[in-house]
């Protein structure tokens, strides 16, 4: 498990902590948060990999209160549901439109040579709404255009957000799945991610992290430069 890159005076002074742990054969960054005050904490995006996650909790002291998921790809939620049950957890998010992901993880986990389980969460969640982990309090994004159903956390006293396939450093999610589509995905970076915060950080679906400055500076397809030239082919 590696920690976000705060200098360590900074990082004990934040309310939220997060650590990364790359998961499944497709490296997704599952996210182990939690409040320093309480030491209770989530995963966002447990997709398999299970010992890794119980080694984390075992690390860090956490006490795992719930698990929330962005999105029903089986790389983030495979195994979410196989997880709860067995740590008496409930499950919140995505947004509802993505319930056909979730319905077909049993079907797609051989096709991607994966263990991957449907399952029902405790909680869908919809746009404007909370989530709670300890004293913490998460703002929910619907972002669709990657899926329908893909939901964003972020943190803003810490300047933070969880944003699932939405948007890579350097990248932005595939829009060719079923019910993706790209204005969606290009509106939901730039009208409801953008107005967080340049300074607003960001731990993506795969890869390094990044913040939205940096990306509204340099990405090819979502960059401020690269919108003026219209939308990427």
């Amino acid at each position: 498990m590696t920690e976000t890159s705060q200098q360590p005076q900074e990082q004990a002074q934040q309310p939220m902590r997060v650590g990364i742990i790359p998961v499944t054969p497709l490296q997704q960054n599952c996210s182990l948060i939690w409040c320093a005050r309480t030491m209770r904490g989530a995963f966002v995006d447990p997709g398999g990999d299970l010992p890794k996650l119980r080694q984390a909790l075992e690390k860090t002291g956490v006490t795992l209160e719930k698990i929330l998921v962005t999105h029903g790809h089986l790389d983030h939620c495979g195994l979410a549901g196989v997880f709860a049950e067995e740590m008496g957890v409930p499950i919140e998010g995505p947004q509802k439109e993505d319930s056909f992901w979730i319905d077909k993880l049993d079907d797609d986990g051989p096709r991607w040579n994966m263990e991957a389980h449907s399952f029902e969460p405790s909680r869908w969640l919809k746009d404007g709404d909370t989530v709670t982990v300890g004293e913490l309090e998460l703002d929910v994004v619907h972002c669709p255009g990657h899926t329908p159903g893909h939901i964003v956390f972020h943190h803003a006293p810490s300047k933070f957000a969880m944003v699932g396939d939405v948007l890579f450093k350097g990248g932005i999610g595939r829009w060719d799945f079923p019910r993706g589509n790209l204005e969606d995905l290009v509106d939901s970076i730039t009208r409801k991610l953008w107005p967080l915060g340049d300074d607003v950080t960001f731990v993506p679906g795969h890869g390094p992290i990044s913040t939205f400055g940096d990306e509204r500076r340099s990405n090819p397809y979502v960059g401020d430069a690269a919108l003026e030239r219209g939308l990427p082919g």
